[in-house]
């Protein structure tokens, strides 16, 4: 059963990011580079760290998936060029605050710690986004995040044993796409209320 729900989680996540890549190249979304570049990178980095420190492979499985959808979406965002967020020196901080946290991964080669490391480093780069979706909601897909929230529920009756290695980063996962989901959320009511206004 908990591999038919890792499995069941890792569809809904790539779906989310096929609708993601697919609004991007109907110009609905752009995507800021530095969150979902370093939303590949850093996930990736948490699916190493937990291997070594033996966590489950089931559930790492789904750590894997959620730097892989981000990577494609990266990728994609360099083919449709005219569909990518304009970075600023916000942006730019916190990327480097991110890569500062993954450095200090690499400096501490302690497992357990890369996981939480990897978690900061994820939430640092998901900042601009989340300021976007804040300030600017019709440039993300709400769907994605919603689906992100339903893919990180499902893993969590497969985690076999509640530690560090693998529950922490699948939380805070689940909390990144419920906010972000939220401010997506809260963005389309407010137009649609301000639209109906007009």
């Amino acid at each position: 059963m908990a591999h038919w729900l890792v499995f069941a989680s890792v569809i809904l996540a790539l779906g989310g990011d096929y609708i993601y890549i697919r609004d991007m190249f109907c110009g609905k979304t752009t995507p800021n580079l530095v969150t979902w570049g370093l939303w590949a990178f850093a996930p990736l980095v948490a699916t190493g760290a937990a291997l070594s420190a033996h966590a489950d492979p089931w559930a790492t499985v789904r750590i894997f998936v959620v730097g892989f959808g981000p990577l494609l979406v990266f990728v994609f965002a360099f083919v449709a060029k005219q569909h990518y967020w304009k970075l600023s020196g916000f942006d730019y901080i916190c990327g480097v605050l991110s890569l500062v946290a993954l450095c200090a991964w690499l400096l501490a080669g302690r497992p357990i710690l890369a996981v939480l490391l990897a978690a900061i480093a994820d939430l640092f780069a998901a900042l601009p986004t989340a300021i976007k979706a804040w300030k600017y909601p019709e440039t993300e897909t709400l769907s994605t995040y919603l689906m992100g929230v339903f893919a990180a529920i499902l893993i969590f009756p497969a985690i076999p044993i509640w530690n560090i290695e693998n529950s922490a980063f699948q939380i805070y996962l689940l909390i990144a796409n419920v906010v972000l989901f939220l401010l997506v959320l809260r963005g389309s009511i407010l137009k649609r209320e301000n639209s109906g206004k007009v």
